[in-house]
């Protein structure tokens, strides 16, 4: 059956994609982006099923009045998909606060923005799906992102916390942990490298930017597999919340696993010893 299906970020990378394989698939397409002329244009130009409308995840007015526009068009929101994101890089120290901040105002709070502006929609048709794509780097930290790593964590927790609020309004959430994919994330305009430089990390910054540049355009995952496997979840009666995407993404999640059971055997001997003693009388 035909949805109504709300993407954030379609004018470039995995958007694009998404919104294509959505079209494609006979599904009624909200298309969104800072710049709505070039979504149109990269998605072909106007379609009956789709509506272009300019979004900045970060402006709570824009998602509002995005919101407002894909109720107007077609009368519904069924699936909302935030995949609008960027990527701050750098170690810890070399990451000023204020792209810190600007990291969060748009990986977590971006997404955060347009859910609440859908939510009532949803919640008044007793009946959605909030689809949020967060990374490998919401599930284990690794270096040089910690900026990124935090804004995906913080993501993943809200997202399993919204799970609970709202299935009582049959809306069902999703979280989709990409492993590395062919997008456009480690292109100028959507990586961010570090404004500060200090001498001790110094013999390590350089290598790992030209690490990651050198990287772009030959990462294993195929973006419109991805939107197209994300299209079969949207179909499932009972989607997975939560969805490990492509192979190394599989891998990184069973060594996380592992660790964190390791750990907590690890833990038990102490950390089982903390309570009052009448606690358990």
């Amino acid at each position: 059956m035909s949805k109504v299906i709300f993407v954030t970020g379609a004018g470039r990378g995995l958007g694009t994609d998404i919104a294509r394989e959505a079209l494609a698939a006979g599904n009624r397409v909200v298309a969104t982006g800072r710049r709505p002329d070039e979504v149109e244009k990269t998605l072909g130009g106007p379609q009956d099923n789709l509506l272009v409308t300019g979004l900045d995840v970060t402006s709570i007015e824009d998602a509002e009045a995005a919101a407002q526009a894909a109720v107007d068009r077609f009368g519904r929101i069924d699936v909302l998909i935030n995949n609008a994101g960027n990527l701050f890089t750098g170690y810890f120290e070399e990451i000023s606060p204020a792209q810190m901040r600007r990291q969060f105002e748009t990986n977590l709070f971006g997404p955060m923005n347009v859910t609440r502006a859908v939510l009532p929609i949803l919640r008044k048709q007793r009946a959605g799906h909030i689809i949020t794509i967060t990374s490998t780097a919401g599930l284990v930290g690794m270096e040089f992102t910690s900026a990124y790593a935090a804004s995906k964590f913080a993501e993943e927790g809200w997202m399993e916390s919204l799970r609970y609020d709202v299935e009582p309004y049959n809306i069902h959430t999703t979280v989709v942990e990409p492993g590395y994919f062919r997008t456009e994330l480690l292109v100028d305009g959507s990586t961010n490298w570090p404004e500060l430089s200090i001498d001790d990390y110094a013999p390590r910054t350089a290598p790992r930017i030209e690490g990651m540049k050198s990287m772009n355009g030959k990462q294993p995952g195929d973006p419109a597999k991805l939107a197209r496997a994300l299209l079969t979840i949207v179909g499932q009666d009972k989607p997975l919340p939560r969805f490990v995407a492509g192979s190394d993404a599989i891998e990184a999640a069973e060594a996380k696993a592992k660790e964190l059971l390791a750990q907590a055997e690890a833990s038990r001997e102490l950390g089982d010893s903390l309570a009052y003693d009448d606690a358990h009388a």
